[in-house]
This record gives structure tokens, sequence and C-alpha cells, in this order.
């Protein structure tokens, strides 16, 4: 009887021994600090990080990589801010140059490579990387699908919460179902809410007079939109509608935002968007956008974007302002009779070169530089632009080998010398772009 006794204690306080060697090895496979400094993981603690956060966002970096670089202050500074959200989100970096396992593994093929791990499961960053808009746009992600508000000061707090860099739905007396599925597919892009109980005050402030109704903001541009129904089908083509400004300033940030969508785009161009004849151009570009909301409306400065304006033959050459409706890609159309924009009635000349492209009278053409996904990633990494050069080096060597002539300094290498110049002025832009990446 007591040889039993001894042998259930001696069961007992094995298992007991084997949970807390469990628990214990569970904590110091999962010690990393939690005060917002950035993780350093290599191939030994990478596994055991992801799996001890739900949210962790990593930096696939090389020592060599000069944006890396750059990034990384951006990092330092976002990450204590990071660390005290409600559902803190935790910073990490690994050496992908080095610990080349992880990289084959999650497909690393620039630097710096920007993933967010959900639950261990990773999905590719593409949005700003200054410390203050890489925290705004990834507090998105760990935010409720749809907050639901409950009084005039919770409406308050959450659109200050919410901040400028994203639009804001609030449905004003609508049930949570209605939106739910829909704000899960435009999590990355917008903040969604519902209102159950407010004031009339709210309904001044936000200009509706019955609900239910979805209204969306766009702060930043302090633009208002309102959505009375029907709220079965064309409730997803007002929030897809209204991601965008009526007239968006075109940018690398703002064309990265047109990629998913498959409008065309009416692009005007001028010489200086932000001299006062463009602001009121801009703003009869926005009565057009609203009455035409199956077009995309943008513009873009000459001063600001030459580049790309020069792609649709655009320039300061030109007569300006210049509106053509570009497909996206590579291909955009100009309206005949309605090349430029004179400065008298510009209302009625917008009018006419939009019903001259719905009825055809257009010339198509083909652009001069990248497409929109060529301009996404027009700073190509640095290893092929010092492949191109290399082999325009090798090709003028051979031929010059062939001609039995000796090396000389000519066109070709000037034009070599330009290429040249030209990567290592995009590497060295202070203001690097979302996108940019070094082999």
């Amino acid at each position: 009887m007591m040889e039993g006794r001894l042998s259930m204690v001696g069961v007992g306080v094995a298992t007991t021994l084997l949970i807390l060697s469990l628990l214990f090895s569970s904590v110091s496979s999962h010690d990393f600090p939690t005060d917002g400094t950035v993780l350093e993981l290599h191939d030994s603690n990478f596994d055991s990080a992801i799996s001890a956060f739900d949210f962790i966002f990593v930096d696939f970096y090389a020592p060599w990589c000069g944006h890396c670089k750059r990034l990384a202050p951006e990092l330092d500074a976002a990450a204590p801010a990071l660390a005290t959200l409600k559902q803190p989100i935790v910073i990490a970096k690994v050496n992908a140059d080095k610990y080349t396992r992880l990289a084959v593994k999650y497909d690393i093929d620039g630097f710096p490579t920007l993933k967010l791990f959900i639950h261990g499961v990773p999905m590719d960053y593409y949005g700003p990387r200054k410390a203050e808009l890489l925290v705004r746009f990834l507090k998105k992600f760990v935010a409720p699908d749809v907050s639901v508000l409950d009084s005039d000061s919770a409406i308050s707090s959450f659109v200050e919460a919410a901040g400028t860099y994203f639009p804001i739905y609030i449905g004003f007396g609508l049930n949570e179902s209605v939106i739910s599925n829909l704000a899960i597919k435009y999590k990355k892009k917008a903040w969604f809410s519902v209102a159950k109980d407010f004031s009339e005050e709210m309904m001044v402030a936000y200009d509706f007079d019955k609900v239910p109704a979805l209204v969306s903001l766009h702060p930043s541009y302090n633009e208002r939109s309102v959505f009375y129904g029907p709220f079965d089908g064309d409730i997803e083509d007002f929030i897809k509608q209204n991601l965008f400004p009526l007239a968006l300033p075109i940018n690398y940030e703002t064309l990265k935002l047109l990629r998913d969508d498959d409008r065309k785009i009416v692009l005007t161009f001028v010489d200086d968007e932000f001299d006062e004849k463009s602001k009121k151009l801009i703003n009869l570009l926005k009565a057009a956008a609203s009455a035409n909301r199956d077009l995309v409306f943008g513009f873009v400065g000459i001063k600001q974007w030459d580049d790309f304006a020069d792609s649709f033959g655009a320039n300061k050459k030109t007569k300006l302002p210049k509106m053509v409706v570009w497909d996206g890609d590579n291909q955009y159309f100009e309206v005949l009779g309605s090349e430029s924009i004179d400065e008298a009635d510009q209302g009625t000349q917008i009018t006419r070169f939009l019903e001259g492209y719905k009825e055809g009278r257009t010339v198509q053409k083909k652009m001069a530089g990248p497409s929109l996904i060529g301009y996404i990633n027009s700073l190509i990494g640095i290893r092929s632009v010092y492949i191109v050069v290399f082999v325009v080096a090798v090709i003028m060597i051979i031929q010059t080998i062939n001609k039995e002539e000796p090396l000389t300094i000519g066109h070709g290498e000037d034009q070599t010398d330009e290429a040249w110049s030209s990567s290592l002025a995009a590497e060295s832009r202070e203001e690097y772009q979302g996108g940019d990446k070094e082999d």
C-alpha cells in the first residue's frame, strides 16, 4: 500500500517537474525585450521571435546597403511608439546578407525587404518608411476591423486617433455586419467604424440628414462624401471610389495606391501644382471628378516630378496645362482638339475633354518611360545598374578589339558615364521612396 502511494507521489513529482521544465524552457526560448528596442534576429532565434509575438515587423537588411542605413534610425524611432500600442508591434531586423537561409526562405531579393508577421504569417510591406507615418500605417493592422462607437466623444476620439494618412469611413446608424466584410477587404487602405449613438450635432458636423448613412472622410484633403444606400451592392463602389481624394496629387506614394485600382486615370500636367493658377484648376478637376467617379483624376507639376511628366510628352516646352487619360500601364490617350487647356473657361474645356474621350475622339500613344508598376519600382537595384554598365563596357571592348583599334574615350563611354551618374544620383537621394531596394 505504502509502495503504491510512493509510486503515485513519484509520478506526481515527475509530472510537476516536467511541466515546470517546459514552462521554463518556453520562457527562456522567448526571452525577448518588449521595451521598444529593435530586436536583432538570426538563424537560432528567428522562429522563436516569430512565435513569441502576435505582431512583429521585420527588416531584412544588408550592412552595405545605403537605403538600409537610412531606414535604421526610422525603425529605432518607431519601435517605442509601436511597443506601447494596446496590441503591441515589435520591430526586428535580420542581416539577410549573412543569414542566407532566412533570406532564401522568405524570398528576399533586395534590400531592405520589409515584412509584417501577423500570428506567424508574413505579408510584404510597401508602406511609408518615415517613423511617424510607419507607426500610423502599422497601427491599422492591430486595430479592430470595424470600431463600434457609442457616443459623440467616441466618434471624435476615433477620428483623431485614425490620423490623416488613410481615409475614414463612419457608418451612422449602420449595422456592423453591413460593412464588416468590406472592412476586412480594405483594411490596409482605410479605417472603418459604425456609430451606434450620436447627437444631431454630429449629423451637422458630418453633413448628413438621415440614417443610415455611410460617411467617408479624407482629413488631409478636407473632403467628405455621404452615401445613403442601397447598402446591398453599391456600397463597395462607394468605398472604392472614395479611397482617393477627388483630385489626387501623383507621386511615388500615391502611385502605389493606384496599383490595385482598375479605373483609367485622367492626368493633368501643370507647371507648378502649388501656384494659384494650378490650385484653381485643381478645384475644377474636383468638380469633374465628383461627376465622373468611373475615372480617377490626378495632377502632376512639372516642377514636382518632371521625369514622370516627360513620359507623357509634358515638359517646359509643352503648352500647359495638358490633359491625357492613362491606362495605368504604358499607354495613354490624347483627345483630339483638347491637347491643352487655355486659361479662359477651363471648366468647359475639361468637360469637352471628357466628352471627347468617352466618344472615342482620341489618339493612343505609348509612354516614353516606365508603366505604373515600373515607376513604383523605378529605382532599380544598384547591382542591376552595375550589370548594365558592365555589359555595355564589355560590348564596347569587344567591338574595339574586333576593329583592332586602341581604346579611346568617345561618345559611347560618355553615355555609360551618364547611366552611372544617374544611378549614383538615385542612390544618394535624401528622401528615398517607399519601394526603394538594392539587390
